[in-house]
């Protein structure tokens, strides 16, 4: 099984759905950043959600999510685009306990308050902020309060882990995944009600049954329907953007007098980007060549 996104619309019941399977990514960040099973968890949803988010997107452009909460997570930040790049962070990795089953499961997570925030990349320079306030300290039932307060559009999101036996050992994330239904302008709004909450019930079990075969197979079983039309499919992967030479622009930034009490009292610079885990160290030789060429 590999990582995808796999977007397209159901013509007859004018929907849009987006499946992406995070599987591989989230184990990936959950060994980056040594994350405890409760931040494990949630950082997988909201990297799910990231890619979801990055789908709706267009051209070359980023959507990021945070989430700010005055529980033991603290919050957490995550980003994707429309390449199937995502990446983040949670504020607290060392968050154990996952809570049961059932409704507000998050809630000793999280807190008793909070805020989501995304912020979208409108091209051009241009960017739009948007939160809500945490109602129901789960993920996905407030991105869908989100989605219905910021642009006026009912959605139905669904964000899976599921457990699985490997290697005779229950794997927290055996499979992780998301699921995104929008109407489209027009829709009969009861059909679109209907096709959610079909979704929605069906979709553990899918999942589990034919996840590994790739998101064409969940979506066949899911929408059996001959009148989806698949729009986009593309990788996922968690990565990253940052490089020393953005930490020497950033380094740049901090102006000329700065970086000379940076380099007498340190001797050279380090960084380490919270997204990645890379640590990275500018030796003080080069440090004193921004400054002796005037760069800065």
């Amino acid at each position: 099984m590999s990582d995808e996104l796999v977007s397209g619309l159901l013509k007859k019941s004018d929907a849009r759905v987006v499946l992406a399977l995070t599987t591989d990514l989230s184990r990936q960040a959950r060994a980056t950043h040594h994350t405890a099973p409760a931040a494990a968890a949630l950082l997988s949803q909201a990297l799910t959600a990231a890619a979801l988010l990055g789908a709706l997107q267009k051209g070359e452009s980023r959507v990021n999510l945070q989430v700010e909460c005055d529980g033991p997570l603290r919050g957490l930040f995550v980003d994707g685009d429309t390449s199937g790049l995502v990446r983040g962070y949670v504020k607290n990795t060392l968050v154990e306990y996952v809570g049961g089953d059932h409704q507000y499961q998050w809630r000793p997570v999280l807190g008793n308050k909070g805020f989501l925030s995304v912020l979208r990349d409108l091209g051009g320079g241009e960017h739009y902020r948007s939160s809500v306030e945490l109602e129901r300290f789960d993920l996905a039932e407030d991105l869908e309060r989100y989605f219905h307060q910021s642009d006026q559009l009912p959605s139905r999101l669904v964000l899976a882990q599921l457990p699985l036996q490997v290697e005779g050992k229950t794997e927290s994330l055996g499979v992780v995944a998301g699921l995104l239904i929008q109407p489209l302008p027009g829709a009969d709004l009861e059909t679109f009600q209907a096709l959610g909450e079909r979704l929605r019930r069906d979709a553990t079990s899918v999942l589990l049954t034919h996840a590994a075969s790739g998101g064409s197979a969940v979506l066949r079983a899911l929408l059996p329907e001959a009148d989806f039309e698949v729009m986009s499919r593309y990788p996922l992967r968690f990565g990253c953007s940052c490089s020393e030479d953005r930490v020497k622009r950033a380094l740049l930034a901090l102006g000329r007098e700065e970086l000379k009490d940076l380099l007498e009292k340190e001797g050279q610079a380090e960084a380490t980007c919270q997204f990645c885990t890379t640590r990275y160290v500018i030796p003080g030789d080069v440090i004193r060549g921004m400054l002796e060429s005037g760069t800065v």
